[in-house]
């Protein structure tokens, strides 16, 4: 059960905390006082959306923080565990919740979590109603979801929603495979073709292309390459007087002379005999490699051709050749696809056929689980109707064949009769918001019996009730307080009456602040809040006299 809750700085909150204990937990206030405030804190508790407007004017943060006391903590230790956590010790759930005007903090028992296990743990901690929630009622979609619950059919209906998401995506696949014409794809397989063609017979090479520019380069400039060449070798070895040779040659012979008056002239003999050497080499080197130079037209327009068909498919398909050679292979796949889809399709045919006699098989094994419980449950919730002011009315639930859907091979529409001689209508059909909420209470009331969820919540599930049916309703909330912890906001004292703990929430200004406080009431208290939601602030001793019988008479009859 939720132990403790504490609240801080949450918009018209201060600083609160609220004990609750097991059974019926009622809270009531005046309208505005703040007793939504205490379900919107617990809301954020279990993942709901935060943002900074819920500060209080003037704070830079807010925080909540719930206690959940668990006889069972076997659904919660199992989302702890999936998310590495380790589970409840001794049963004890602490949820903590920080905002600030630039981030948030989010805790269970002292270890940080995503929203998203909030909201996970929410699904097995609380099972909350707001005051507009009894309209989902009407949605055939949660009609199926409560059958199925109540049948607790759940595994059933898993196994079928995989095989229909398998039968989903087969058919997805067939579909993607007849998008189009035949004529768009023949013109997407012509143009692949062509692009993959272009491609192949080019036979790009990245050190091709790099070989075939520099050889470009040095063509364009031949001429030049050539009297440069031939400078280079005038200088060295062809000059009659002045080139590096005779220059050289000249040293040399000085230093035969040299060696016999001074013998460290050999090392300086020996460098210049070097250097005859590389002067000789070199202009054998120089001429030799100007003269494998081809500088023929034919030879030109070749490389021309071969960089104007790297720079064209540069320009179509990728900056760089790596980028056109991928190109290529993602063609030839989307190729291989396009010339293939008749045969694939072929065999997607197949498996949809043997995948649709699977869902068939498996969704009729569902509808006969539903079928076996549906009446069971048009019972139990015209006995809990009946309870509830509805002394002739009669609930119905009616399974329809259907095409395959997300679901099973059903539809549903719940049925309802409020009174003695009228028809059986769809429940969607009702126009009476009072009923609707009794027809909600009542279903609530037998899926208490069969779910594990320990807190139920309901915020004003009485409203648009009153009189002698508001006392039915107070009763059939205690009755599930049976099995559950229950807290209930209600405007109605008859229901009140019913709380085995009565939190009266108010508000007041103090150095022209507002302030809500909650106060847990006791048999002294007590009487006069009842009284004051019997007859308003004007309280009177007969009013305050009918609260406490009320309350005397709603003790006995717990």
């Amino acid at each position: 059960m939720l132990r403790i809750l504490k609240i801080r700085n949450l918009a018209l909150v201060d600083d609160v905390q609220v004990a609750f204990n097991s059974g019926l937990n009622v809270i009531t206030g005046e309208t505005g006082a703040g007793k939504s405030l205490l379900i919107g804190a617990l809301r954020l508790l279990l993942g709901e959306r935060a943002d900074k407007s819920m500060i209080r004017t003037g704070e830079t943060s807010c925080m909540v923080y719930a206690e959940f006391e668990l006889e069972d903590a076997t659904d919660v230790n199992e989302v702890l565990e999936e998310i590495g956590m380790e589970p409840c010790e001794g049963g004890l759930l602490v949820i903590r919740r920080m905002i600030s005007e630039t981030a948030g903090k989010t805790l269970v028992n002292d270890e940080s979590v995503t929203v998203q296990v909030l909201k996970r743990l929410g699904n097995v901690l609380v099972d909350m109603h707001g005051p507009y929630d009894h309209q989902s009622l009407l949605n055939t979609s949660t009609q199926l979801a409560i059958l199925d619950a109540f049948g607790q059919v759940e595994e059933a209906r898993e196994d079928y929603g995989k095989i229909y998401n398998r039968l989903r995506d087969i058919q997805k696949q067939i579909d993607e495979l007849s998008s189009g014409s035949d004529d768009d794809i023949a013109q997407q397989i012509e143009f692949l073709s062509y692009r993959v063609k272009e491609i192949e017979n080019a036979k790009l090479n990245a050190d091709e292309e790099a070989q075939v520019e520099e050889e470009h380069s040095l063509i364009s400039n031949s001429q030049q390459v050539i009297e440069l060449a031939n400078g280079v070798m005038g200088a060295l070895t062809d000059g009659e007087e002045t080139c590096a040779f005779e220059s050289l040659a000249a040293a040399q012979r000085n230093l035969n002379q040299l060696i016999k008056l001074m013998p460290e002239a050999q090392e300086w003999h020996d460098q210049i005999e070097s250097a005859i050497t590389q002067v000789q080499h070199v202009p054998r080197s120089i001429e030799g490699s100007a003269a494998g130079i081809d500088a023929s037209p034919e030879r030109m327009q070749w490389l021309d051709d071969r960089l104007t068909l790297y720079r064209t498919l540069k320009r179509k398909y990728g900056p760089e050749v790596v980028n056109i050679l991928e190109n290529c292979e993602r063609s030839r796949e989307q190729l291989k696809e396009l010339r293939g889809r008749g045969e694939k399709r072929a065999e997607l045919d197949q498996e949809l056929a043997a995948i649709r006699s699977e869902v068939e098989t498996v969704g009729l094994k569902l509808r006969k689980l539903r079928e076996n419980v549906a009446d069971h449950l048009s019972e139990c919730i015209t006995k809990e109707l009946v309870d509830l002011g509805f002394e002739h009315g009669f609930f119905d639930v009616q399974l329809i064949p259907s095409e395959p859907g997300p679901s099973g091979l059903d539809e549903i529409e719940f049925g309802f009769a409020p009174n003695a001689g009228e028809d059986m209508r769809p429940l969607r059909t009702i126009a009476s918001s009072g009923e609707i909420s009794r027809v909600m209470l009542a279903t609530k009331a037998v899926l208490a019996r069969h779910d594990r969820i320990p807190v139920l919540v309901f915020d004003e599930i009485d409203a648009n009730v009153g009189g002698e049916i508001g006392g039915s309703v107070g009763r059939k909330l205690a009755q599930v307080a049976e099995h559950h912890q229950l807290i209930s906001i209600t405007h109605l004292p008859q229901v009140a009456a019913y709380g085995t703990t009565h939190l009266a929430v108010s508000k007041s200004v103090q150095d022209g602040r507002t302030y809500t406080e909650v106060k847990l009431l006791d048999e002294t208290d007590r009487p006069d809040e009842i009284a004051r939601m019997l007859g308003g602030k004007n309280l009177t001793n007969v009013t305050l006299q009918h609260a406490k019988e009320m309350l005397d008479q709603q003790n006995l009859a717990l």
